[in-house]
């Protein structure tokens, strides 16, 4: 079945949910509600990556979610949910695995290197990459992505200065992705169901971003990156009985 993957924005400028979960207590409340609600993953940010978003040092991107980490690590065994981490700053990445996060969510192609070596150093940990990289002409990128193969989710990318057309192609296209790998999809509230269903006001797309999910599942991937938990959980287990009775 198909992985959910609730998001947890510790920022101020998040294009659908900034400064919602902007303390460390917000932002651990709102974990604890998304693993309650079913979230496989919890996934933490501390920068915003919407288009035109100021880049932040990865100082004080840690100042923001190290709280949240710590508060969040004693409580895993509990909550029964794997801890994500949203970043593309490798000293990020380093700290936030010795805080129980066992997933690093990389959306640039550029420090991919170092967060293999922190792979490399830490077994049990896995890496989100942009789908863009495997197929990169850097053959020794390529042989570090072979290593660590079974250890990798493919995102590939949409919203990222994609148009509308080039997203429906991307998501078209799932089925060929994940014969590469394991596939992670981050639709949730992105400029394609806005274009699509000409809904303005932020949070009434439900039905568009529930309707990607799914369709997501159904192509093969393995993770959908949501907003809304709940209602994803419950329209994929729908989904799975669904498909379980017709086999």
């Amino acid at each position: 079945m198909c992985k959910v993957m609730g998001i947890v924005n510790v920022t101020p400028d998040s294009f659908s949910d900034g400064g919602k979960f902007n303390t460390p207590e917000e932002a651990i409340r709102r974990a604890r509600n998304l693993a309650e609600e079913g979230a496989d993953i919890i996934d933490i940010g501390g920068e915003s990556t919407r288009p035109g978003a100021t880049p932040i040092s990865w100082e004080e991107e840690w100042t923001r979610i190290e709280p949240v980490l710590a508060g969040l690590n004693s409580q895993l065994s509990t909550l029964n949910f794997q801890l994500s981490v949203d970043t593309y700053h490798p000293e990020t990445a380093e700290r936030a695995v010795r805080l129980g996060a066992t997933i690093i969510n990389c959306v640039y192609a550029e420090p991919i290197p170092e967060m293999l070596a922190i792979l490399e150093r830490n077994p049990d940990v896995e890496l989100v990459v942009p789908s863009s990289v495997i197929d990169s002409r850097l053959s020794t990128l390529n042989s570090q992505l072979s290593t660590f193969h079974s250890r990798l989710y493919l995102d590939p990318m949409i919203g990222f200065g994609t148009t509308r057309e080039e997203d429906l192609e991307i998501l078209r296209t799932i089925p060929e992705l994940a014969k590469k790998g394991r596939v992670l999809i981050g639709a949730s509230r992105k400029r394609i169901v806005k274009r699509l269903t000409g809904e303005k006001v932020p949070g009434k797309d439900l039905a568009g971003n529930l309707t990607i999910a799914v369709w997501a599942a159904l192509q093969g991937a393995s993770v959908v990156r949501v907003h809304d938990v709940r209602e994803t959980v419950q329209a994929l287990k729908v989904l799975s009985a669904l498909a379980s009775a017709r086999s």
